[in-house]
């Protein structure tokens, strides 16, 4: 061994800086810049795909209400005949407004940057709103459907299809708040008010 070669240290044998010694640490995991980032990038990626969530769910609901709506052809082929098409109106109107309304809000959030209520406030409000819409979508769709599969094996006509279309958008609009309702959870139970 030549006087200008030192043996290797190995990683055991290197001294640890000294605990007064702050700038030469190496920053624990979970900290720092990068974190940071990554973190804010997650929370607009959920922001974005709420709204998304909620403009789909939203479009399903209106056009379920709009085509049960219009789903009156005369005689027995007449919505308002049937308390469970009635039902999917009804609900389809609601799930419509409060889709809207909360579409509605966030992108006010996103434009102006502050909110309009408490964040613990609108955590609460769109997980359960969520969840309860989602439920009142499923529950009204799967009332309709035995009645529909009944009418159908008798006559096949625009009237059973506009039903079956109606209850499908429903379902639609189920699946998509029922993923919002994930979102929202997940928000909710890491105290991210994004």
């Amino acid at each position: 061994m030549t006087s200008t070669e030192e043996p290797m240290k190995t990683a055991s044998e290197s001294p640890a800086p000294p605990a007064g010694d702050v700038e030469s640490q190496t920053p624990a995991a979970g900290f720092g810049v990068p974190v940071i980032l990554s973190r804010w990038r997650r929370e607009d990626l959920l922001k974005k795909g709420s709204l998304v969530l909620r403009v789909m769910g939203f479009l399903f609901s209106l056009l379920a209400f709009i085509i049960m709506a219009s789903n009156s052809h005369g005689g027995w082929e007449d919505f308002g005949k049937y308390e469970e098409y009635r039902y999917v109106l009804a609900i389809a109107i609601l799930s419509t407004l409060y889709t809207g309304a909360q579409a509605l809000r966030q992108v006010q959030e996103m434009s102006t940057g502050k909110q309009i209520f408490p964040a613990r406030t609108l955590a609460l409000v769109d997980f359960f709103g969520d969840q309860i819409v989602a439920y009142l979508l499923i529950s009204a769709a799967s009332s309709a459907i035995p009645i529909t599969n009944r009418m159908r094996e008798g006559a096949d006509n625009i009237f059973t299809d506009s039903s079956a279309a109606a209850i499908s958008m429903e379902i639609l609009a189920f699946l998509a708040l029922a993923f919002s309702a994930l979102i929202s959870g997940y928000k909710l139970s890491n105290q991210s008010y994004i």
